[in-house]
């Protein structure tokens, strides 16, 4: 069996999508993933098409520039798509694609789970910082 140098491992890695490594382009699709805004879009469209103005009203705290950085990136990487229907004024409408509808599967439960959970993420965030206030003084 041939031994293998750094620079192979880490070339093979690359080949097999090992998020784990900075590189590969797994972990940079992990990256946009996470973002809390991703989120948001994705869980908003889980339950159909949306249009520009509904999609910020229903997700708050996201700027009109966030909003539009994140639909274009979500339509770059094939997530979503957005019809544009010439009237007056011009309505755009914005829908997951099956690509999309897999992951606000995952990003709906996710979602769920902090619902559910946000009481014990408190509390155990309040024994921390009461610990850590003790330890402070």
């Amino acid at each position: 069996m041939a031994t293998m140098t750094a620079a192979q491992r880490r070339e093979q890695a690359r080949r097999e999508y090992d998020a784990f490594i900075k590189g590969c382009p797994t972990n940079q699709l992990l990256d946009r993933l996470s973002d809390k805004w991703v989120s948001l879009v994705v869980s908003a469209l889980a339950s159909g098409p949306m249009r520009y103005s509904d999609l910020g009203r229903k997700i708050a705290g996201v700027s009109p520039k966030m909003l539009t950085q994140t639909l274009r990136a979500l339509e770059r990487d094939g997530i979503l798509t957005r019809q544009v229907t010439p009237s007056v004024p011009v309505r755009v409408d914005y829908e997951l694609t099956p690509l999309g509808h897999s992951l606000a599967l995952l990003l709906m439960a996710v979602k769920d789970w902090a619902e559910t959970h946000i009481e014990q993420v408190h509390e155990a965030r309040e024994r921390y910082d009461a610990a850590n206030e003790e330890q402070a003084a």
